[in-house]
C-alpha cells in the first residue's frame, strides 16, 4: 500500500488542533470562575445582616401604619382576633396575676414588721402591682402566649404559600393578618393588665385579711391612698406599648419566615424571645420619663 506523507502531515495537524482546544477550554472555564464577582461587605457579615434585618422592621412598621389608616378595614377580623387574644388568656392571666399579689404580699410581710410598719402594706402592694407588676406580668405572659401563637400561624401560612395564594385571590394579606392582630395586642393587653391589677390586688387581700381580718373596704383604702393618676396613665401607656411591641414582633416573624416547618418553630421562638427583650429595654426607658416627670 502507497504511504500517502500528504494525508499524515495532515491528521497530525487535525489532533494537535483538537488537544491544543482540551488544553484551552478548562483554562478559560477557569478564568470565568475566578473573575466571578464578589458581594462586597461593609463591616461583617452578621453587623451587615442586623441592619438590613433592621431596615426591613422599620419598613414593616411603615407599613402597618399606611395599612392602618387605608380602606377597607377588617372590623371582623379585628373582633375575632380580640377575642382570641383577650378572652383565651384570662384563664391564664387570673392565676397569675392571683399568685403574684398573694406572693408578693406573703414575701414583704417580715420585712415590713421588723420595723413595726404592717399598716403601710396595703399601699406598698398596690403601688407594687400598678406601678410595674401588673403590666409587666401580663406583658411577659401574653409574650409568651400570644406572641408565639401569632409567629407559628402567620409562620406556617407563609412556608405553605397561602399568604401568596391571598395576593393572587386579590386579597391583602398584610391588612388582613397582620393588622388586625397589632390591633388587637394594642387594644386586649392594657384591658387585660387592668384585670391583672384587681386580681393581683384581690390575692394581696387574702393574704392581709387571713393575717389581720382587715375588712375589704379599709383594705382598698389604705391601698389606694398612696396611687396617683399619674401611675395608673402610666400603667396604661406601658401596657399599649407592649401589647403593640408583641403583635408587630411576632407578625414580623411569622411573615418573614422560611426553611420550612424549622423556620416556623424559629420564628415563633425568636418572637417571643426578641418581645420580651423589648419589653424589658422599654420598661427602662418609660419608668426613667415617669420619675422626671413625677
Amino acid at each position: 500500500m502507497p504511504f500517502n506523507l500528504c494525508s499524515r502531515k495532515k491528521n497530525c495537524g487535525t489532533l494537535n488542533f483538537r488537544l491544543h482546544l482540551c488544553l484551552q477550554v478548562p483554562k478559560t472555564y477557569s478564568g470565568m470562575m475566578e473573575s466571578k464577582p464578589v458581594a462586597k461587605r461593609l463591616i461583617s457579615k452578621k453587623i451587615d445582616g442586623f441592619f438590613i434585618d433592621l431596615y426591613s422592621a422599620f419598613q414593616f412598621i411603615g407599613r402597618f401604619f399606611k395599612e392602618l389608616f387605608t380602606p377597607p378595614y377588617e372590623f371582623k377580623e379585628i373582633i375575632k382576633q380580640c377575642y382570641e387574644v383577650g378572652y383565651k388568656s384570662l384563664f391564664l392571666i387570673t392565676l397569675t396575676g392571683f399568685i403574684t399579689g398573694l406572693v408578693f404580699t406573703k414575701q414583704s410581710r417580715p420585712s415590713l414588721s421588723e420595723f413595726g410598719a404592717t399598716s403601710w402594706l396595703p399601699s406598698l402592694v398596690a403601688i407594687a402591682i400598678i406601678r410595674a407588676l401588673a403590666p409587666l406580668v401580663t406583658a411577659l405572659i401574653c409574650a409568651g402566649k400570644v406572641g408565639s401563637n401569632i409567629a407559628a400561624e402567620l409562620g406556617s401560612m407563609k412556608v405553605t404559600e397561602q399568604i401568596d395564594a391571598m395576593e393572587v385571590s386579590a386579597t391583602n394579606p398584610f391588612k388582613f393578618l397582620v393588622v388586625s392582630r397589632v390591633l388587637a395586642t394594642t387594644l386586649m393587653i392594657p384591658m387585660l393588665m387592668c384585670y391583672t391589677g384587681f386580681v393581683g390586688m384581690m390575692g394581696a387581700y387574702v393574704n392581709v385579711h387571713q393575717s389581720e381580718m382587715t375588712s375589704y373596704i379599709t383594705f382598698f383604702q389604705q391601698a389606694f391612698e398612696k396611687i396617683s393618676f399619674l401611675d395608673i396613665f402610666a400603667s396604661v401607656v406601658k401596657s399599649i406599648v407592649y401589647g403593640f411591641t408583641i403583635g408587630i414582633v411576632g407578625c414580623y416573624k411569622g411573615f418573614h419566615a422560611k426553611n420550612g416547618t424549622e423556620g416556623v418553630g424559629k420564628a415563633a421562638n425568636s418572637s417571643v424571645v426578641l418581645s420580651m427583650f423589648l419589653i424589658f429595654i422599654e420598661e427602662i426607658l418609660i419608668v426613667q420619663i415617669t420619675n422626671s416627670i413625677r
